[in-house]
């Protein structure tokens, strides 16, 4: 009997399987993404090691890592799900009160604390069937690798220079602005320039690799630097600690005034001049004619609308 080509043998299954494990990195927590049992996610990946001849994940310390071969399958095998789903998908339409599409999204810490909140909401309730995962942006992820791997279909932040092989969309600007505890001698006497950059000042960690941050790219642009004595990478909790000692966070306007009526802090305007904050979702070219895609593009820019309309 004429052995079946290697084409015949693969199905859009296992390419999913393979595509979540090299993606976890392990095949329990791939298991509970795929909704699978762990037993069939190793016979799965048993058989994709018999078709490649590699062991595509292997043990590496206490972490389990991808063999070369397996990091050059993984940006393919993206690819093959999203056109798998786009070919269907786009046939028919996007119809969000009935569709299951699964939508990803990586946001920015630095965004108006409401803004996810009511963006989860929208999303849920016109397209209550279609599950939602939400990533922080963080120093050790790469944005531009989870567009371009399918990892996720938009990217939410503030970048000074956005990224020129990516589609961009505008969300909104702001003004920048410092929240400072009711106790800060600033709030009674003012401060200077140079008041102001020795101040010490609290910073949240990088967003990605690389990253500086738009206020310090512009100092730096005029041969400036603030003393940064505190580093968070939890951007939620700094109002927090801002509150309860003297340290000085600069970030946007609408972020910051969320705060003023929860926490004892006020909201000052820095002594020196920055541009206004720009607001942006990106997604990769090969999600740009997607109609699921374009419908939660819709909805970020409605959310970020209404939201910069409101007091």
């Amino acid at each position: 009997m004429k052995p079946l080509p290697l084409f015949d043998k693969i199905d859009l299954h296992l390419i999913k399987v393979l595509h979540t494990v090299l993606s976890e990195r392990s095949v329990s927590r791939a298991a509970v993404r795929l909704g699978m049992y762990q037993p069939a996610v190793s016979s799965a990946l048993k058989r994709l090691r018999e078709l490649s001849g590699d062991p595509l994940l292997v043990r590496s310390g206490s972490q389990m890592v991808p063999t070369e071969a397996g990091l050059r399958m993984l940006e393919p095998a993206a690819h093959i799900l999203r056109s798998a789903e786009t070919l269907f998908l786009d046939a028919r339409g996007f119809e969000p009160a009935s569709s299951e599409h699964l939508f990803s999204i990586a946001a920015s810490d630095y965004l108006d604390p409401l803004f996810l909140p009511q963006l989860v909401a929208r999303v849920k309730q016109l397209a209550p069937l279609c599950p939602l995962e939400v990533y922080s942006l963080s120093g050790k992820a790469d944005y531009r690798h989870q567009l371009a791997q399918g990892e996720v279909d938009v990217v939410i932040g503030n970048w000074p220079q956005p990224p020129q092989d990516l589609h961009l969309g505008r969300l909104f600007s702001d003004e920048v602005v410092c929240l400072v505890s009711q106790q800060h001698p600033a709030v009674r006497r003012g401060w200077t320039a140079e008041d102001w950059l020795n101040a010490e000042h609290i910073a949240p960690m990088p967003t990605h690799p690389g990253a500086r941050g738009v206020i310090d790219d512009h100092l730096t642009s005029m041969g400036l630097s603030r003393r940064i004595s505190t580093r968070c990478a939890h951007f939620g909790l700094i109002p927090g600690i801002v509150a309860s000692s003297l340290l000085v966070l600069t970030t946007g306007r609408q972020y910051c005034e969320r705060f003023v009526d929860m926490l004892p802090v006020v909201v000052l305007s820095p002594p020196i001049a920055f541009p206004r904050m720009m607001y942006d979702q990106l997604w990769h070219p090969r999600t740009q004619h997607s109609s699921a895609g374009k419908w939660l593009r819709e909805q970020i820019k409605t959310v970020a609308t209404v939201l910069r309309k409101s007091p």
